[in-house]
C-alpha cells in the first residue's frame, strides 16, 4: 500500500488528535464542547485553522475575541498569542494545519 491512512474521532467528546506530525506539516483534529478549548499559547508555526462544525471563539494577540462559524478558514502568523475555545452549545470541530512543521523556521 502506497498511501498512509489516518483516522480521527467522529464522536462528541473532547479530543486533540495529532494525526500527522512529520518534517513537512502537522495535521491536528480537535473537538471541543461548550467551555472547552486550548490553554493560551503562542503559535509555533504558521497555523491554518478550519472550522468544520460549530463556532470558534478565538482571541489573537491583544485583539478582542472573534467568532467564526463552520466553513471559515483562519491563517494565523507564527508567534501569535492564541486563546482558542468553544463558547457555544454546539460541538466545535477544527482541523489545524501547521506549516511548515514547528521547529523548521
Amino acid at each position: 500500500m502506497i498511501e498512509q491512512v489516518f483516522h480521527y474521532s467522529t464522536g462528541n467528546k473532547k479530543a486533540v488528535e495529532k494525526l500527522i506530525q512529520d518534517d513537512n506539516v502537522h495535521y491536528i483534529h480537535m473537538l471541543f464542547n461548550k467551555g472547552e478549548g486550548l490553554p493560551e499559547h503562542f503559535s509555533n508555526s504558521r497555523v491554518y485553522m478550519t472550522v468544520v462544525k460549530g463556532n470558534l471563539t478565538i482571541q489573537l494577540g491583544d485583539q478582542e475575541p472573534h467568532s467564526y462559524e463552520a466553513g471559515s478558514v483562519l491563517k494565523i502568523p507564527y508567534q501569535t498569542k492564541m486563546n482558542v475555545g468553544n463558547k457555544d452549545e454546539a460541538l466545535l470541530e477544527l482541523i489545524v494545519v501547521k506549516a511548515p512543521a514547528p521547529g523548521t523556521f
